[in-house]
């Protein structure tokens, strides 16, 4: 008998540590996407792996929401020391698992009873009494299963529906987001409680008891994901207007540099259509020796000149259109001011259906990226060229950049580090939305210290 419960305890202590071994990996396989160290989320579930572990190995004898309290604060503590950013998603996310790992314990802890109950009433069991340790670990198997099940269930649908992973959480986000959680680990405290006292006194529970506990607990993790769900709309519409506003403000830019262009070139034609009478005057004051008259009038077109002194400057890059010829310029001078070398082999796409609105989007984006990401050193550099393969129209911008990639994992773009953006820079989000505007694309490489974005467009003719 003593060898019997020896033997129980021992495997019940085993089962004990591989249930929290895996619902560590789920932990770890929950918050891995919203780190920027992947190596944090696996700190994170060993903290808590040990800190339950630890707990349950001292035996201290303190409620079930007093350890839980403290497995949560130390598991939001190394995870916040692991990834020093976005605090309120990790407080939101640890809480959540807490919740999914009590309301699933719970439900699973349903199942083992009724299960076991009418498996030990059967016949069967009844003539093979040396086979209770058996059944035993079967149903306590089963009850690892089911417990593993839904918490995997769960994880994955937050993964689904919670698409903006890397997004800012605010701290009345989290609030918010907390209350399916606190209403979720209350509602669980008070059936447990109940459950507990009718199974000391009563010396069981009905059946009804436990459904109905069975699908409070499946409710709340329900509401909790449908809060996650709406989160993520409200998130997408706010990022949506965002994107809108800033692309407003690149239409209003490039109609001032198309008014800056048309009217200087309407002045370059005025002076220049005036300029053989012009020419004539001064050779006629010449011919009659009315030199200071001469220099006079000399002076006053010398003037007039001066407003079109950005024609030469117009000539140093030549694209074959002077919306796209501005914007080059801007940029151009923007980045040698920061001491960037600029290097454009730029050139418009002849006899396509491609818009020039669309081509300055591209440039704007991808250009102020390269100069934002190209360190102000010896070797900053920043090349733009494009090229014509078939229907291919591609664009190339390369710059230097020393520093090293993170991805979203769900847009598969680079998260930025530019302050304000809370992990989004919304200009390679508008390229691609440009690119695939024309059925193309757009593809990134790091290599050698050169950051090389490519977009390709599929210009018809």
């Amino acid at each position: 008998m003593i060898e019997y419960e020896a033997a129980v305890e021992n495997t019940a202590y085993v089962l004990m540590v591989i249930g929290l071994a895996i619902k560590g990996y789920c932990l770890c396989w929950l918050v891995k996407p919203f780190m920027k160290n992947k190596k944090g989320a696996a700190l994170s579930a060993g903290a808590f792996f040990l800190t339950v572990l630890i707990l349950y190995e001292l035996r201290f004898q303190m409620e079930s929401w007093v350890s839980y309290g403290i497995d949560l604060l130390v598991t939001i503590l190394v995870m916040c020391l692991s990834d020093c950013r976005n605090y309120a998603q990790k407080v939101f996310l640890v809480g959540t698992f807490f919740l999914m790992r009590r309301s699933t314990n719970a439900m699973a802890e349903i199942l083992y009873d009724h299960l076991y109950r009418w498996v030990e009433r059967t016949d069967y069991m009844a003539e093979h009494l040396d086979r209770w340790f058996a059944l035993w670990l079967i149903m306590s198997m089963l009850y690892l299963l089911f417990e593993t099940l839904f918490v995997a269930g769960c994880v994955w649908m937050i993964h689904k529906i919670y698409s903006n992973k890397q997004a800012k959480m605010e701290k009345g986000e989290l609030l918010m987001l907390l209350i399916p959680s606190i209403e979720g680990a209350a509602g669980y405290e008070i059936l447990q409680f109940y459950r507990s006292f009718y199974i000391r006194k009563a010396e069981g529970i009905s059946g009804i008891y436990d459904l109905l506990s069975f699908l409070y607990y499946a409710v709340s993790l329900v509401i909790l994901i449908a809060f996650i769900g709406l989160y993520q709309k409200t998130k997408e519409k706010q990022e949506e207007k965002l994107r809108s506003r800033l692309l407003e403000a690149q239409v209003e830019s490039i109609q001032q540099h198309i008014l800056q262009v048309e009217g200087l070139y309407q002045n370059i034609r005025s002076i220049r259509h005036d300029m053989k009478n012009h020419i004539l005057t001064l050779e006629g004051l010449y011919a009659g020796n009315r030199l200071e008259e001469a220099r006079e009038y000399s002076e006053d077109l010398k003037a007039a000149l001066t407003g079109t002194e950005r024609e030469q400057d117009l000539t140093e890059i030549r694209s074959g259109n002077p919306v796209t010829d501005v914007i080059l310029l801007e940029k151009k001078n923007e980045a040698e001011k920061k001491k960037i070398r600029f290097q454009s082999a730029f050139y418009y796409p002849e006899n396509a259906n491609i818009n020039a609105f669309d081509i300055s989007v591209i440039l704007n984006n991808a250009l102020q990226n390269a100069i934002e990401n190209a360190k102000m050193s010896e070797d900053s550099y920043i090349r733009i060229r494009s090229y014509r393969r078939d229907n291919a129209y591609m664009i190339e911008v390369a710059n230097y950049f020393a520093g090293s990639l993170q991805w979203d994992e769900e847009s598969g773009l680079p998260i930025t580090s530019k302050a304000g953006t809370d992990g989004h820079g919304y200009g390679l989000s508008n390229i691609r939305k440009v690119a695939e505007k024309y059925s193309g694309g757009i593809a990134i490489d790091l290599k050698n210290r050169e950051f090389i974005l490519s977009i390709m467009l599929i210009a018809s003719c």
